[in-house]
Parts: C-alpha cells; sequence; structure tokens
C-alpha cells in the first residue's frame, strides 16, 4: 500500500506501476542494460521492459538469482528477449570486463540504467580499496557510463533514436549525506565514517554525475539524455545489511513503503516514456519531476566529483591527443581503421585503447596484428599518459 496517490504533471503518481506508465509503449528494435537485475527494482525494471518489446541485458553480480529471474520472465513473456551478463560494480576489473564483453558483442545500446547499489554497511574497502558504498553506488556505474558511451552514441547515430542514461539515486542524499556533500579527502577514512551518511554521500554522486555528464552530452550535441531519480521507499534486500531493521521492514514495509512494482516506475518511466524525449539533468521521484537542494545542483562539486572519479578509475582527462599520424603507425591496421579511430577517438586514449585490443585479440583479419611490433606500439601509446601504465588500467595483459 502506498498512502500518497494524488497524479502530478505526467499524469502518474507515486502509487503508479512500472506497467502502468509504461503502458502501451513500443520499446521494439531497442536494447536496455540493467545493473542489479537479480532482485528487487532491477528485476521488475528488466521484466517490464521485456515486456514492452525492449532486449534486457541483465547485468549481475549473482549469476544464480539473475537465471531464476530470467525464467519467470520467460514463463510470463515468452518473446521476452533477456540476456545475462555478470558485472561486479564494486571491482574496477569486473566493470571494465564487462564493458569489453559487451562492447564485442555487437549488441547496440539504447538504454544504459544503474540501478544497482548497497546501503547501510559497515565500512569495508573494495578491491580497489575504496570505500565500498561509493565503489559500488557512484564509482563503477562512473567507469561503465564512461566506457559504454562511445557505444551509445553509435547506436544513436545509427538509429536516429535518443539514448537515455538512468541513475537510480535516493532522496536519501537529503538527509544522510556530510555536511560538504563529498569528503574528497576521506573517502576512506573510517574513523569518520557512518553508514547511513556513505550512503547519502554515493546517493548525491548519482545526481551529480548526472549533472555533469548531462553538461558534457549537451556540450557535444549528443542526442543522449542523462536522468537520476528516486524510487522511493521500497522493501527490497537493500535493507539486508540492517540488523533488526531489515526485519521490521519485512514485517510492516507492506504497510507503509511502496511494493516493488511502484519502485520500478519511475525509472522505467524515465528509460521509455516519450514524455521526456530531450529531457535532462534532472531528478525524478514518483514519476514526476522533483526539486533538488542546493548542494544537488552545484556545478562546481559536480565538476570536481568528475575529475576525482577519473582520477580513481584511471580514465586519461581529454588533454591527451591522438593524431592521425600516430593511428596510422599501426601497420597492421588498414588505413580505413586508422581513419575511423582517429574521427572516433580524437582526445580519448583510452578508449582507442579498448578498439586497438579489438583489433588485436579478437577482429583484425590480419595474423601480423599478434606481432611483438604492435603489442609495443600499444603500450606505447598508454605511456603517453605517463603517471599511468598500461595494465593498470586494462588489469590485462595482452
Amino acid at each position: 500500500m502506498w498512502l500518497f496517490n494524488r497524479n502530478g504533471a505526467s499524469g502518474f503518481s507515486s502509487s503508479s506501476t512500472a506497467e502502468e506508465v509504461t503502458h502501451g509503449i513500443d520499446g521494439s528494435g531497442l536494447t536496455a542494460i540493467v545493473t542489479g537485475a537479480s532482485s528487487g527494482i532491477g528485476a521488475e525494471t528488466s521484466r517490464v521492459l521485456a515486456l514492452r518489446g525492449v532486449h534486457v541485458i541483465m547485468a549481475v553480480r549473482n549469476i544464480a538469482a539473475a537465471e531464476d529471474v530470467k525464467e519467470t520472465i520467460v514463463k510470463e513473456i515468452p518473446a521476452a528477449k533477456v540476456d545475462i551478463m555478470e558485472l561486479d560494480l564494486s571491482s574496477l576489473a569486473s566493470v571494465r570486463k564487462f564493458a569489453a564483453d559487451f562492447i564485442s558483442s555487437g549488441h547496440s545500446l539504447n538504454m544504459l540504467i544503474n540501478n544497482a547499489g548497497v546501503s547501510g554497511i559497515p565500512f569495508i574497502l573494495s578491491k580497489d580499496n575504496i570505500e565500498l558504498q561509493f565503489a559500488t553506488n557512484h564509482l563503477g556505474h562512473f567507469l561503465l557510463t564512461n566506457l559504454l558511451l562511445d557505444k551509445m552514441k553509435e547506436t544513436t547515430r545509427k538509429t536516429k533514436r535518443e539514448g537515455r542514461i538512468v541513475n537510480v539515486s535516493s532522496g536519501a542524499y537529503c538527509v544522510f549525506t556530510y555536511r560538504e556533500g563529498i569528503r574528497f579527502d576521506k573517502i576512506n577514512d573510517p574513523e569518520s565514517y557512518g553508514r547511513f551518511t556513505a550512503y547519502g554521500q554515493s546517493k548525491l554522486a548519482n545526481i551529480l554525475h548526472t549533472c555533469e555528464l548531462t553538461r558534457r552530452l549537451k556540450e557535444g550535441g549528443v542526442e543522449i539524455t542523462a536522468n537520476s531519480i528516486h524510487p522511493g521507499t521500497v522493501a527490497t534486500n537493500v535493507f539486508r545489511n540492517l540488523g533488526v531493521f531489515d526485519g521490521l521492514v519485512s514485517t510492516f514495509g507492506k504497510f507503509f513503503f511502496k511494493t516493488v512494482q511502484q519502485g520500478a516506475s519511475t525509472t522505467c518511466y524515465v528509460a521509455l516514456h516519450p514524455q521526456l524525449k530531450g529531457i535532462s539533468g534532472e531528478f525524478f521521484m514518483g514519476n514526476n519531476l522533483a526539486t533538488r537542494t542546493a548542494i544537488a545542483r552545484d556545478m562546481d562539486l559536480a565538476k570536481r566529483l568528475w575529475d576525482f572519479s577519473m582520477d580513481l578509475v584511471k580514465l586519461p582527462r581529454p588533454d591527451t591527443h591522438v593524431t592521425t599520424d600516430l593511428v596510422g603507425t599501426l601497420g597492421c591496421i588498414p588505413p580505413e581503421y586508422s581513419q575511423t579511430l582517429t574521427a572516433t577517438f580524437r582526445g580519448d586514449v583510452y578508449s582507442l585503447g579498448i578498439v586497438l585490443l579489438e583489433l588485436l585479440t579478437v577482429k583484425c583479419p590480419m595474423e601480423v596484428c599478434r606481432e611483438k611490433s604492435c603489442r609495443d606500439l600499444v603500450s606505447w601509446i598508454f605511456q603517453l599518459k605517463s603517471e599511468n601504465k598500461m595494465e593498470e588500467i586494462f588489469d590485462t595483459s595482452i
């Protein structure tokens, strides 16, 4: 049961379900990645998008749980197109592997729904030595979005259909966050850590990420929107780390919290509804536009978070340029590849490296690609950013 059901300007309310807000919408031909799709809001988002004809990629850590969700979806919707791919957002190496595998798959990408998250956990460091809530809720999605952005741009150009990125945040950022918003110098400080304020910090980061991403997309004239949403308080396993409170949620949540069907509605509305064509950089809750606090509109803070996150995930800043001559020195790559690489990845050494790795190990038809001279060139490209080494960026070897 949900207590507030007055329709807003959209024609929907907090009590609307995901099926209701997408009724009559044809998503055929669209492909969406949904992170955290093995349970809760992510599972319901996947089901409803599949119901509307969208090809859904469930990006999950728990493959077995995802298989159960997929089986349920396909049983209900025999024509559903649902695939499962492994993704652990707390691991930057896992994010990079997921992105590389997805790009290699040849799938298009119309929607990226950054849904997965953890809440209220004790202080723990991720595999990359970053506080786990910040690493999972913000940083993993930040890297994932950056690595898949070129694929989204390519899909948008080819299909002439708007791409959409949805960052699932939380209204908790208003209450549970540090006074300065983001504690850049104390991200990993166990002494000042608060499990709820750290959660609020990560959810604020989702909104600030959306703001700066939108600015960059608009500046580049890209037909991709990015919005953040608050799903409402939903009785899901996001509360599993909260001990006694988790028990109270399980017992009494149905009387005060949203159902999963209602909780997934704002995500589905923002991802799929034609009302929101061209709308970007906004915050939605209850299937309607919502107001953000001043700190969540602070563009200087958003820019600082972006740069901070770029450094943490070891993505190069756009001040390193790749020239035609540099790319052309790859003797094993035909001229048409050189021209395409230069036009597509100007200034983005990281993305260029991803493509070169694909050509080296998978797609290039010329056996000479496997020669040492070619591997040396790839290493040299990454040494343009002298403070990084190739293996530190890729967490792999050729």
